[in-house]
């Protein structure tokens, strides 16, 4: 067997991997549970609070593990970890794809969601004490740690001491550092390439359910890697030793100081015995997890496909509608789903039945569906342009809208027009994709059209422009990433870029539907200076019945009285349909006794909905 030095530099190898799996899982936890339920700062805070309690428990627990059978419990650990932390990721999909009924406590829920944190925490923490008292018998006198990595260590320690005693009265010590010392080292190294590579190359290249099968497989081959270097093979037909399997020197050749720490390692490490069916499920597990991997591309595109029609479908009632993904991509802001949705027969109304149409999603939430994709747009462009005036003399911002369509309705207007949206990606592909261009027919090339890829926020904190018409054409408050663009701060920004009689136009969720984000979301236009509300819904006959039906709502937003829609500069659109129109006055902003604004520096979650 090899001698003691490569013994000690493949546990600090496995240390460095070991953490970076442990880490990079809390990471792809976080990010799961956000997609999952939204929220993003809160999941993470909740994920690494409860990793790092769970991490304390197993540690403090670890003690109790048999000393004799170091090794044998640190590949145990192993294999636990390459099996729980894929399983536990399945659970979590599972939990938000099922139909959980309403008599489940919702904080039942909550919590079996958060326990593949906990379980995983738990025996990451059996990890770091495993191998530090594994390296202190190998290293009983120093000499085992590489060199280079001890000359290193040195160099390092005695600059950070220089550096803290300008602060703190230090005292030198000399001789080596403790296993403990080398192992956290090592540790905390591998913690922040976890960190570093999930965040840079594993999420953005790969995505979440491929990520948690190559962690899954590097903790697989670190069980193996380890049984192997440090096994006892006795068992093993084409023969085995178990006192050859020591990878300490035997205590007749070692130093006569150095005895009893070589029984020590032959006790401990040696006494790495491998049970074969643990062997077994290791290697089954390693090699399931190589082929996902390989074909990594597969896998997430059916496992997320078989997901998000599930996810879709629950949103409808039982059997009411039937979902199938097309295709799915995702820039570096948002997820992007193209899905074709067909009503079966159990809806309320039967002129949908067996109709299939196209739908987009970004993210959580439905954007664009083919039914009523024209409807929207009339009114989010065609009823607020009643009230400015159309000509190359107006001014309107759009903020969102990437896929050009509200554009194009601007174009027939005649109007000028500054668009920012953050997704230059999906601007790009919405210019010639044939989904969207039945729609914006290429509004991109509008010769009084200037587009800006940035943050609508910043954009509106840099610019000196002033417009007519604000139109936002922003995704629903689905996630907390978007919470600066429900912010006091930001339409406080719209406000302050409004000309004289300028508004400000957004799509906006039922409040008899989600009466907490409505109640948030007007006192936090509010708060931002806006004093009028003028609400409307757009109306369509969609089922050729001869009578229009609610599609969407819409809230015009002012800081003064201005005109009613129906007045002398109604466009089209409104005066063709001036029945629903011509009762639709402004009313004052109301304000919620006890219900706090969303400021970007103090949020109020409550805006956030769940879809």
């Amino acid at each position: 067997m090899s001698d003691t030095r490569t013994d000690t530099a493949t546990l600090l190898t496995l240390t460095f991997v070991v953490s970076f799996c442990s880490f990079a899982y809390e990471f792809v936890y976080s990010e799961l549970l956000t997609v999952m339920y939204g929220g993003t700062v809160t999941q993470y805070v909740i994920t690494v609070g409860l990793y790092f309690f769970s991490l304390g428990i197993g540690a403090a627990l670890s003690d109790d593990l048999d000393g004799a059978t170091l090794g044998g419990n640190f590949f145990r650990t192993e294999v636990l970890l390459a099996a729980a932390a894929p399983a536990g990721f399945l659970l979590i999909v599972g939990l938000n794809s099922v139909r959980i009924p309403q008599a489940v406590p919702a904080e039942l829920v909550w919590t079996v969601a958060r326990l593949p944190v906990v379980v995983v925490g738990f025996l990451s923490g059996f990890e770091l004490p495993l191998l530090t008292r594994m390296f202190d018998e190998l290293d009983d006198d120093g000499s085992a740690t590489p060199s280079l990595l001890r000359d290193a260590g040195t160099r390092i320690h005695d600059f950070v001491v220089a550096a803290i005693g300008t602060l703190w009265t230090v005292e030198r010590t000399e001789g080596r550092r403790s296993g403990l010392s080398v192992i956290l080292a090592m540790d905390y190294v591998g913690g922040l390439a976890g960190a570093v590579v999930y965040a840079r190359v594993l999420y953005p290249g790969l995505g979440l359910i491929p990520t948690i099968f190559v962690l899954a497989l590097l903790n697989g081959v670190a069980a193996l890697v380890f049984v192997a270097h440090f096994g006892d093979w006795s068992w093993w037909p084409l023969g085995g030793d178990a006192s050859s399997a020591s990878p300490a020197p035997s205590a007749s050749a070692a130093p006569d100081g150095n005895a009893t720490a070589s029984a020590r390692a032959d006790r401990s490490l040696s006494a790495a015995r491998v049970s074969k069916t643990l062997l077994v499920v290791c290697l089954l597990l390693t090699a399931t997890y190589a082929g996902v991997v390989a074909k990594h591309d597969v896998a997430d595109e059916r496992l997320s496909q078989l997901y998000l029609e599930q996810q879709i479908e629950n949103e409808y009632s039982p059997g009411a509608m039937r979902a199938t993904v097309t295709s799915q991509e995702t820039t570096a802001y948002q997820h992007v789903i193209r899905y074709d949705r067909t009503w079966t027969g159990t809806g309320p109304n039967p002129y949908f039945d067996g109709r299939t149409e196209q739908c987009l999603r970004l993210g959580a939430a439905v954007q664009l569906c083919e039914s009523w994709a024209d409807s929207y747009h009339r009114g989010l462009v065609d009823v607020p342009m009643s009230l400015v005036e159309p000509g190359p003399e107006t001014k309107v911002l759009v903020v969102g809208g990437g896929d050009w369509i509200a554009i194009d309705h601007l174009r027939e207007y005649g109007v000028t027009v500054d668009h920012v949206d953050l997704d230059g990606e999906f601007m790009r592909d919405a210019k010639t994709d044939p989904f969207f261009r039945r729609w914006h027919d290429d509004a991109y090339e509008y010769d009084r059209l200037n587009t800006t890829v940035a943050d609508g926020y910043r954009y509106l904190q840099e610019t000196n422009e002033t417009y007519d018409l604000v139109l936002l054409d922003i995704p629903g408050a689905t996630d907390d990433d978007l919470l600066t663009l429900y912010s006091t701060e930001f339409y406080r920004s719209v406000r302050t870029h409004l000309s004289e009689d300028g508004v400000a136009v957004t799509w906006g969720y039922s409040p008899d539907a989600y009466p907490e984000h409505h109640k948030a979301f007007v006192n936090t236009v509010g708060a931002a200076g806006f004093t009028r509300e003028l609400s409307y819904w757009v109306r369509e006959d969609l089922d050729d019945d001869g009578e229009t039906e609610r599609v969407e709502q819409f809230y015009v937003l002012a800081p003064g009285e201005r005109p009613r829609l129906t007045g002398d500069g109604a466009t089209e659109y409104v005066r063709a349909r001036e029945e629903h129109y011509g009762s639709v006055e402004w009313h004052a902003v109301p304000h919620y006794r006890g219900v706090r604004e969303n400021s970007i520096f103090h949020p109020n979650y409550d805006i956030l909905v769940d879809t």
